[in-house]
């Protein structure tokens, strides 16, 4: 795929209800996927949309495995918390998202534009591991929207046992994982009925 963006139109229209609905309102988490495989292309494209959306001094931090195979998927599903093996076990692809604690080392090819951005990371760690957890928790929201948006749910599972699965899927590596997510086709006839969302005097104030 290029590695250049699309160019933006100069006057963008809000997107349709339908759109909006994929995106937010109207998708919802999954408990139980539907058996439809999920295309290797399909997957690159998440990973292609995921990676234009901005962080901080552009530094990308977030990395992905996408577990196919059954093999990798039972390197996975012991470090998941009971409950959330079971939904994993129904999903065509279980990703696992991670932050790279080497993250800066790429900074002098992203952010060419201030060349002493690298070594600052370098000599000031605790910085460095703030922002890049920081900027790659951001990137996992950007993922799971991204899921959504090309016509696949996403079940985002915080439950696991870190420490486990950083042995188990990424040793000798400078990843830490942070968010696993399933990916297929929902079985809505699992769901539950949808919780409610706090009211918006309660959480937003315009001044």
């Amino acid at each position: 795929m290029s590695n250049q963006p699309i160019t933006p139109t100069p006057h963008r229209s809000p997107l349709s209800t339908e759109a909006l609905g994929i995106l937010f309102t109207e998708s919802r988490t999954p408990r139980r996927f539907l058996p439809t495989p999920v295309t290797d292309e399909e997957l690159q494209a998440i990973w292609e949309l995921t990676r234009w959306a901005p962080t901080g001094h552009n530094s990308q931090p977030l990395r992905a495995v996408f577990a196919r195979t059954p093999e990798t998927r039972e390197r996975i599903l012991p470090h998941l918390a009971a409950g959330n093996a079971i939904k994993s076990k129904s999903a065509p692809v279980v990703a696992v998202l991670a932050y790279d604690t080497r993250y800066h080392q790429h900074l002098e090819t992203l952010t060419p534009y201030n060349p002493t951005l690298q070594h600052h990371y370098e000599t000031n760690p605790e910085e460095r591991r703030t922002k890049g957890l920081f900027n790659a928790t951001l990137q996992c929201a950007y993922f799971i929207l991204a899921v959504r948006a090309l016509g696949l749910s996403a079940g985002p599972i915080g439950g696991f046992d870190r420490p486990a699965l950083n042995t188990a899927l990424f040793p000798n590596t400078t990843y830490e994982s942070l968010l696993v997510v399933n990916i297929g086709h929902i079985d809505n006839s699992a769901l539950h009925p949808r919780l409610p969302r706090l009211d918006r005097n309660l959480t937003i104030t315009m001044i």
